[in-house]
């Protein structure tokens, strides 16, 4: 009863974690490199930025939304982040800005939403657009560089020989979790998501929750930026394109249903993880980054049908 009752509660995500030992270990056959304890800590570093950024949309897409917007506002928050490096202020402050940028942006979305009542594609696309936009104007089109020393142990530095941004990733996995399991934040966002008129009439703030939502996916896109520009010793204005279709991703194929109320954070994990794997196999296996493309994109179309599916199949 035990192992059933189990099934039913997290079937999805055991799939999903089933599938991802399939693949390791056909990619293990095909490349013994694969499973090698540097190459899975490669693996951990790489994904650590798209998982982050899936965990912001695992809340947007929960509450039946759509967030269009991440990849943009991990740049401006990015290139003003690297700015105020550049002009000498103290790492921590710039630190500080990079998320601020990152919330208002995000916060601006939901109020667009949640008050202004544009449809989340629209308001999320717009700030696509204006966020990509001003990333160039405030760096003329250029990278920005020459930071502090220090500035680059976040992305390089290690604890127990695992890298710093694994460390943050599992921070923030942990976090979403228990905001998601043991908040209202959480208990709301999943009530939004299932029946947002409901909600509305049983007395919650939906406007205020559906704002605070998109406002922590900008703020994990912000900290994302922070990974990525401490990586590179760089902030391109560029940075983040598709980042979105990758955190739509994970998120779907980690088991959270487009259509809202459903979804769990763990899942997202192991859906950006299925993701990371596969681009580093492929790599590993010498196929081009325009096939990987294709790869993936049917994997997301895969993962969508898989739900519905699913979903008929509930109902």
């Amino acid at each position: 009863m035990r192992v059933k009752s189990l099934f039913l509660q997290h079937g999805r995500q055991l799939t999903t974690l089933f599938v991802l030992i399939l693949l390791s270990a056909a990619l293990w056959a095909l490349s013994p490199h694969f499973m090698s304890l540097s190459n899975w800590l490669n693996i951990a570093q790489q994904t650590a930025i798209n998982a982050i950024i899936a965990a912001g949309m695992t809340f947007v897409i929960i509450s039946a939304g759509i967030d269009l917007s991440v990849g943009s506002i991990l740049a401006l928050s990015g290139v003003v982040m690297a700015s105020a490096l550049q002009a000498g202020a103290p790492v921590p402050l710039a630190l500080l800005l990079c998320l601020a940028v990152g919330a208002l942006c995000g916060s601006a979305n939901g109020l667009l939403i949640a008050r202004g009542k544009l449809p989340p594609f629209i308001a999320t696309l717009g700030m696509m657009s204006v966020a990509r936009g001003a990333a160039l104007i405030f760096s003329d089109g250029r990278p920005v560089s020459g930071f502090a020393p220090g500035f680059r142990a976040i992305a390089n530095g290690e604890f127990l020989a695992i890298p710093l941004p694994v460390w943050i990733m599992a921070a923030v996995y942990l976090i979403a979790h228990l905001v998601l399991s043991r908040t209202r934040l959480g208990r709301y966002t999943y009530a939004i998501g299932g029946n947002e008129e409901a909600t509305l009439l049983s007395g919650v703030n939906v406007k205020l929750h559906k704002t605070l939502v998109y406002s922590l996916a900008g703020l994990l896109s912000a900290l994302a930026a922070i990974l990525l520009t401490a990586r590179l010793n760089s902030a391109q204005p560029i940075a983040g394109m598709n980042y979105e279709l990758d955190a739509i991703a994970a998120t779907v194929i980690g088991g959270t249903s487009l259509l809202g109320g459903e979804g769990q954070i763990f899942g997202t994990l192991i859906g950006a993880f299925i993701m990371g794997v596969l681009r580093n196999g492929l790599n590993l296996l010498g196929v081009s980054s325009f096939v990987q493309q294709t790869v993936i994109g049917a994997v997301i179309i895969v993962a969508v049908l898989l739900d519905m599916m699913m979903k008929k199949r509930r109902s």
